[in-house]
């Protein structure tokens, strides 16, 4: 029975992510610009209320995605300020944090499966194996800030499907 590695799980998964909201962030400019829209408008645009608005979305994006590669590796986060206020920022963002995953090798990933990840969440001490944390955590918010980043802009008049979100 084939297997997939702890690596071929994450990397590649959260690099396609990580490229395609690029993809969809270069569209919101290009559709904000030809419709006279402030990009303020949609940086700062959310679902409801109570809910983070796209800038943070996309933060919360590349903060899973760093935490978890380098977690699993077991070398220390880099730290980002989170300071971004326009689309340009945001995209520099995701570029840093695909280089940054880009650096790690399969040998760092792999075998950390029973790997012991421990994390501070809602001020609460945390415990995962490297696996659970990976598919049951990290995986989970990476697609729901992935999916809300793409459903503000969709919400707010940008033209885009499924094809842009699947990076097809």
């Amino acid at each position: 029975m084939p297997t997939i590695s702890m690596y071929r799980a994450s990397i590649p998964v959260f690099t396609r992510i990580l490229n395609n909201l690029n993809s969809i962030l270069d569209k919101a400019v290009a559709y904000a610009d030809a419709n006279k829209i402030d990009h303020n408008a949609l940086l700062n645009a959310r679902l409801a209320p109570n809910m983070f608005a796209l800038t943070r979305q996309v933060q919360i994006v590349t903060d899973q995605i760093k935490g978890c590669v380098s977690r699993l590796a077991g070398v220390e986060i880099p730290r980002y300020e989170d300071t971004e206020q326009t689309f340009a920022e945001l995209k520099t963002r995701l570029d840093k944090t695909l280089t940054y995953i880009s650096t790690f090798k399969p040998e760092q990933i792999n075998g950390t499966e029973d790997k012991n990840i421990s994390l501070k969440v809602a001020g609460n001490q945390v415990e995962f194996k490297g696996l659970d944390y990976l598919l049951n955590s990290v995986t989970m918010h990476v697609y729901f800030h992935y999916t809300t980043a793409y459903a503000i802009l969709r919400h707010n008049g940008l033209v885009i499907g499924k094809g842009d979100f699947l990076g097809v």
